[in-house]
């Protein structure tokens, strides 16, 4: 079979380094791919949100399944230009692909579904926000509605700075049209997870459970990121809150989705906080979370592939659950120096030899790029360095010695991944 991923970061890196070790799997491709994924890839200079050009290669190399790793093709629709033109392609639609997209609507889809999270308003203008902002508790979450690559959630610990983040979003537009409305909610206090199924339209299988770190800075401090690491399997999603996530969760965004007439095939990724009240959902995501698929994927001791293939065919009756190792596993985003703000590139990466041999380690690429002088960086956030072992401590330990053998000139990465758990 031959399969083609689109995407280019340390998730898409991870799901082909798993998909490249089926035995199904004949050649796999990737668009646009990046350095490290080149050694496991053909690398294809077609963009992620390239729709049309990414459906005219899949025809003509006659790909078997594309599988989608980034959220905004989804939004864009690349599921349903595959699928108006007969093609196999894993992941949601664009109406499925409102969950993610448009915060408002999965808010609104949560509440018409008695799935559980933080009372919310919708605002499309700037002065009724305003007005709103001077009545509420603090601290308050303002969020953009759109996709704003993880970075559109701001918690106002008082009525000036949710007017900032109220002008910021809407009046100076930091980003985009994603902040054309806007979410205004409270703020929940708990310990967030993460948690994922994959779904073929009508069943789900559930995976391990993640905690991601998404602030810069070490002890959660500082403004958020795509995610500066993860550790899975998280202690705080206990079996008895993993049975509440299945019951009061992901059965009924299931069945909504349904009965609103939306096929969903694809990652289902819940954001959730543990409160005092229950468990609350803070967000949907539509596809595997980065870096959280970094630690899931290495902990997967079955085949990847026939998950992605039947769910996209929705043939879940003929595939046997999935099999997992019982160890945990870290990840450390090294980062560039001045993420998640303006960032230098270009600087070459040194070290990447001497982690070859080493055990139970995997260096995930993410922001690379490959010049005459060698790997160099490319992103913000540009490699995923994944570690794991039968425990959390030796886990943590085999992760920054790793660490300790990568540089680049910038390189920042957090020295507290996992502190939660330990």
């Amino acid at each position: 079979m031959d399969v083609l991923v689109v995407g280019g970061g340390g998730r898409e890196h991870a799901l082909i380094w798993k998909l490249s070790q089926s035995p199904e799997v004949d050649k796999i491709y990737c668009a646009p791919g990046n350095a490290g994924i080149a050694s496991l890839a053909e690398c294809v200079p077609v963009g992620a949100e390239d729709g049309q050009g990414l459906q005219q290669f899949a025809r003509e190399k006659g790909i078997h399944l594309t599988v989608v790793g980034p959220e905004a093709p989804l939004m864009e629709g690349i599921v349903d230009l595959f699928q108006e033109n007969g093609q196999l392609i894993f992941g949601p639609d664009r109406s499925g692909a409102m969950l993610e997209g448009s915060k408002a609507w999965a808010k609104q889809f949560m509440s018409r579904h008695d799935i559980p999270t933080a009372s919310f308003e919708v605002f499309e203008e700037p002065d009724k926000a305003y007005e709103h902002i001077k009545s509420i508790q603090y601290p308050a979450v303002i969020k953009a509605d759109g996709l704003a690559a993880g970075k559109g959630v701001i918690i106002a610990t008082d009525q000036q700075d949710a007017a900032k983040a109220v002008h910021d979003l809407m009046v100076e537009k930091i980003f985009g049209e994603a902040g054309n409305r806007i979410v205004v909610e409270d703020f929940l206090e708990g310990e967030e997870v993460s948690v994922f199924a994959i779904t073929d339209g009508t069943s789900y299988v559930t995976l391990p459970s993640a905690q991601d770190h998404k602030a810069i800075f070490d002890g959660d401090k500082g403004p958020n990121t795509g995610g500066m690491g993860a550790y899975s399997p998280a202690p705080v999603l206990t079996s008895r809150y993993q049975q509440e996530v299945e019951s009061l969760i992901l059965e009924p965004v299931f069945n909504g989705l349904a009965a609103e007439g939306i096929i969903y095939r694809g990652v289902l990724f819940v954001g959730l906080i543990v409160t005092r009240q229950g468990m609350r959902v803070l967000e949907f995501n539509v596809r595997f979370g980065d870096p959280e698929a970094q630690v899931i994927l290495p902990r997967m001791k079955s085949d990847l592939l026939p998950l992605l293939y039947e769910g996209a065919r929705g043939n879940y009756r003929v595939i046997e659950p999935p099999q997992w190792y019982d160890n945990y596993s870290v990840c450390v985003v090294m980062a560039s120096q001045g993420y998640p703000g303006s960032y230098e590139k270009g600087k070459i990466i040194s070290g990447l030899s001497e982690t070859a041999g080493m055990e139970h380690v995997k260096v995930f690429h993410a922001g690379t790029k490959l010049q005459d002088e060698g790997i160099v960086t490319a992103g913000g956030r540009v490699l995923g360095l994944t570690a794991w072992d039968n425990s959390l401590q030796k886990a943590v330990e085999r992760v920054y010695h790793l660490a300790e053998k990568i540089q680049f000139d910038g390189a920042y990465y957090r020295k507290d991944i996992a502190h939660r758990a330990l």
